[in-house]
């Protein structure tokens, strides 16, 4: 029975989409498969990959945050001023004030929507624009930090740690603590209530604004930390880094079953989407497709997985009915 529900899954369904990527891409080009192709993949992607998570959390409640790359420039832009003007040398100083910029960000966004109750899209729009400016402010009006004025910061995006780079180990314990809150923890269970029917949660006790504040929070907290993941990955802090990557992280989730009306999605479905968004850039030119033509292959591919998954997924919904009705 547990077999017949696993295999019945959104998630599993997504994971074969993953694995049947992998392989047809791999059998065109064996340099995909390869353990440094799919370490460097996952490093070079660990922004979407974190930030999935918190866009797991936004959208489980009905919301959506198009604010987390201002976010991620912000508090990049931050740590790169501070490191490159001699503030600060040190490399955990450098993840907290990120993550704690990333916070106060999320929490303003939440604050507008859970209490003056602004739709989410026009709230992270009008943060969108106000975080990106200050993050050109604080660079003195474009100004940018290379790799020389990171100083040992920049090691950490190379640096390893039980033969894997330590920005994966980052992903890694971002997974399982949100794995872990998401599915056995009685916040957890808020969250899925609250997008599911934010009237009835709020009748059984559930605080709906505080829930809704919550989840934004963490989106900030996620973006802040996906900040100084990319000055550390890129080894440089630049105003405009990350400008339009909130799509992606939108698509990850999409693509990972996440309902953009709230209530539906998973934290693995949520790594599946990110792992499918970042195999699409790497593959292309591994199969020498023009770069001019790799973004509107991306697009298509994104709608095919999309389409894919939504009709395998309503025929493994229509074979459970069926099981059900004998």
């Amino acid at each position: 029975m547990k077999l017949k529900k696993l295999t019945g899954s959104r998630e599993f369904l997504l994971f074969i989409i993953v694995i049947a990527m992998f392989a047809i891409v791999s059998i065109i080009n064996p340099a995909f498969f390869s353990f440094k192709a799919v370490t460097d993949m996952l490093r070079n992607n660990a922004v979407t990959l974190v930030m999935a998570l918190g866009m797991l959390g936004v959208m489980l409640v009905g919301g959506i945050d198009i604010s987390i790359t201002s976010t991620l420039a912000l508090s990049g832009m931050a740590i790169g001023m501070l490191l490159k003007y001699g503030h600060t040398q040190s490399t955990l100083l450098c993840f907290l004030i990120t993550m704690g910029i990333g916070t106060a960000c999320g929490a303003l966004v939440g604050l507008l929507i859970s209490r003056a109750g602004v739709p989410p899209i026009i709230a992270s729009m009008g943060f969108m624009y106000i975080y990106r400016a200050m993050g050109y402010l604080i660079s003195n009006g474009g100004e940018w930090a290379s790799a020389a004025a990171l100083g040992e910061f920049k090691n950490f995006g190379t640096d390893k740690l039980l033969g894997l780079s330590k920005v994966i180990w980052v992903i890694i314990l971002c997974y399982v603590i949100f794995f872990i809150v998401m599915k056995w923890t009685r916040i957890g269970r808020q969250v899925y209530a609250v997008g599911s029917n934010a009237e009835a949660a709020e009748v059984s006790g559930i605080k709906v604004k505080n829930i809704k504040l919550m989840v934004h929070t963490v989106m900030g907290l996620l973006a802040g930390l996906a900040g100084s993941l990319q000055v550390a990955v890129y080894a440089s802090a630049m105003p405009n880094m990350a400008q339009g990557g909130e799509m992606d992280v939108i698509a990850a989730c999409v693509i990972g079953g996440v309902s953009m009306s709230g209530g539906r999605g998973s934290v693995i479905g949520a790594l599946l989407g990110a792992l499918i968004m970042a195999m699409i850039p790497k593959a292309l030119p591994l199969l020498h497709i023009d770069a001019l033509w790799q973004n509107m292959i991306k697009g298509v591919m994104i709608l095919a997985v999309v389409v894919i998954n939504v009709i395998l997924q309503r025929v493994a919904n229509r074979n459970a009915l069926a099981r059900r009705e004998m």
